[in-house]
């Protein structure tokens, strides 16, 4: 289980963030503006940044989930999630997002070890100010995020095939609801448990 009580039966982030709902809230929102929010990067392109860093942090839940989201804006049956598992030169994407998700991959190791030749690269690519600003920013949000629900020892859905679900869901958004909402989603999770299981400690990519 998490290392704290919080009463909120559900799996990775979603049990922190109905947790505290100061935290969640602006957690929430964050996710939607930087996933959804305006960009001249899709929402599918956003999801499979935010699923790459992810995996590259060994982070299970947000790799799978947000390969979901990303996968449902896509709507390519997995097909650029399968290739981004194995190299991102084999993704039927554009060279700019390759370029982009390599810059992605720097950030995750430290934010000093993006170069001024992924830049150049991401630059000759098509990638303008903006498309690099929201892919670094993607990424490194990501990292803090894999941290929380890593560092606090989240449950994962006992079925992977519960994410395709959640990846839907997700896709439409990620706004925090309203406080009456909020108390009768609790209400419902409460009484309709998902089936969650402990975290690997090996890397689940492997």
């Amino acid at each position: 289980m998490t290392y704290i009580k919080t009463d909120i039966p559900q799996p990775g982030i979603i049990e922190l963030l109905f947790y505290k709902s100061s935290t969640g809230s602006a957690l929430s929102n964050l996710a939607h503006t930087l996933l959804l929010g305006p960009s001249t990067l899709t929402s599918g392109e956003r999801e499979l940044i935010a699923a790459h860093v992810s995996r590259l942090n060994n982070c299970e839940f947000c790799h799978e989930s947000h390969a979901a989201a990303a996968t449902t804006h896509l709507g390519d049956n997995g097909k650029a999630i399968a290739c981004l598992r194995e190299d991102i030169e084999s993704m039927p994407v554009s060279h700019k997002l390759k370029a982009l998700l390599h810059i992605a991959t720097r950030v995750q190791q430290s934010g000093r070890n993006v170069s001024p030749d992924l830049i150049e690269n991401a630059r000759k690519a098509g990638a303008s100010d903006e498309c690099i600003h929201d892919a670094v920013l993607v990424a490194a949000a990501f990292c803090m995020y894999n941290r929380y629900v890593d560092g606090m020892n989240t449950m994962l859905p006992e079925s992977k095939d519960e994410y395709i679900d959640m990846g839907k869901r997700m896709s439409k958004g990620y706004k925090y609801p309203p406080a009456i909402i909020r108390w009768f989603v609790k209400n419902v999770m409460r009484k309709n448990p998902v089936k969650i299981k402990p975290r690997n400690e090996k890397a689940f990519a492997e």
